[in-house]
């Protein structure tokens, strides 16, 4: 029973956004410059990062952007000492934005499409913890319509409605053998909806300087109906029943405060912190279609706690043409000591960030980054599955994105 529970807690919605595994990919002028953007309308990212932002920007546009994010764990495991790592495929969150609204009006509208999320972590064969996880498949999808209203040339507000459309695809083994010799496994898929709102102010006190605020509500995550496919010895399958089961999340809150400070007209400086509201996760409970006495519902501790971001970014106009750009943030994992699991291995992170911009012609942007996430060793035992050991991550994130600008 206690393995039978580990393998339902990990379907959560809480993959899809974990802080774990979560990069601040919503832009790349923003991404290159250590995700910072609350404090500054660089371009119509801003309909993420502060809708107030919009309505300062001085034209209409629309962009499509790409980030590829290789991912690599390594495993060491406390008992045995031996080394494990992924072998995951390489993902590729998207964006895209679109600002528009007519020069002598005070309102812009805008729409966001973004992958808050998505990647692949798949374990080599025979790993220590493969009762806990083996592969994990995950996809997210944020829809954002916006309203920013320029109030005058120094404030601007802006709200937008959040449609999030997430799905999970995840297999581990069961500690059951079959007549061949071979492990059981089990395998996991749902989808997720919920809906939430993003808030912003935009306030420029003097010439220089920006002020941001932005507050994206919590989203309370369902899944409804999703899937549970056990490969067990045929004298286990009344135990083991396949079906759907229900399940809910939430999302927590997050608090940007960014500024923006022009040094000079060639080089910008921007900052953020992030404030996120982790705490309101506290338990995992699952129900399901049918139980039996070995699949029964299931309410399984969290207790996350609430945590922060600090991120620092630069952006230097080398020409008309090009900008050169550089970054780094510091974020505190949410997940407190013994609730480590493979598919969330998170630890605090310190990563750097850079990227460049170039402008071919009046109306196209070209802007690319890259992003070094280093996340810290950590050495934990789940209270849950007792699997002990020491985790280390990088993930290697390349991206680019197109801007049309247009009257």
């Amino acid at each position: 029973m206690k393995h039978l529970m580990s393998i339902i807690c990990i379907v959560s919605p809480v993959l899809l956004f974990a802080q774990g595994f979560q990069v601040n990919l919503q832009g790349q002028k923003q991404q290159a410059m250590g995700g910072a953007g609350a404090g500054t309308n660089l371009d119509a990212a801003a309909v993420f990062f502060n809708p107030g932002g919009i309505s300062h920007l001085e034209q209409n546009s629309v962009s499509a952007g790409v980030s590829l994010t290789a991912e690599s764990t390594t495993f060491q495991d406390n008992n045995s000492q031996q080394q494990y790592h992924t072998k995951s495929p390489v993902s590729a969150p998207f964006t895209a934005y679109g600002v528009w609204g007519p020069a002598e009006s005070k309102f812009k509208f805008g729409m966001g499409i973004y992958t808050p999320f998505g990647s692949t972590i798949k374990y080599e064969d025979g790993w220590s913890g493969r009762f806990a996880l083996t592969q994990m498949k995950l996809m997210s999808v944020f829809f954002q319509p916006t309203v920013s209203y320029k109030i005058n040339d120094k404030l601007g507000v802006g709200a937008g409605f959040v449609y999030g459309y997430g799905n999970i695809d995840l297999s581990k083994d069961l500690p059951i053998t079959n007549s061949n010799g071979d492990y059981a496994s089990a395998n996991l898929k749902g989808t997720a909806g919920g809906m939430g709102y993003n808030l912003g102010i935009l306030y420029k006190p003097v010439e220089r300087l920006s002020i941001g605020l932005s507050y994206r509500s919590q989203v309370n995550m369902k899944v409804n109906k999703g899937t549970a496919t056990f490969n067990v010895p045929p004298s286990l399958a009344s135990s083991f029943p396949s079906g759907s089961f229900s399940s809910s999340l939430p999302l927590p809150q997050v608090i940007t405060l960014g500024f923006g400070y022009s040094v000079s007209e060639r080089l910008l400086l921007a900052f953020d912190v992030n404030y996120i509201g982790w705490s309101s996760y506290k338990t995992l409970s699952f129900d399901y279609e049918q139980n039996t006495s070995s699949l029964k519902d299931t309410e399984s501790p969290r207790n996350y706690k609430d945590s922060y971001a600090l991120r620092l970014g630069a952006q230097y106009k080398v020409s008309d043409k090009f900008m050169a750009r550089l970054g780094t943030n510091y974020e505190k994992s949410p997940i407190k000591d013994g609730y480590v699991t493979p598919e969330v291995p998170d630890a605090d992170r310190l990563n750097f960030t850079g990227g460049i911009g170039y402008k071919p012609c009046e109306k196209l942007v070209i802007d690319a980054s890259f992003s070094y996430i280093n996340f810290m060793k950590r050495t934990d035992t789940n209270t849950e599955t007792n699997l002990s050991g020491t985790y280390k991550t990088r993930i290697l994130v390349p991206g680019i994105s197109l801007t049309y600008n247009f009257n």
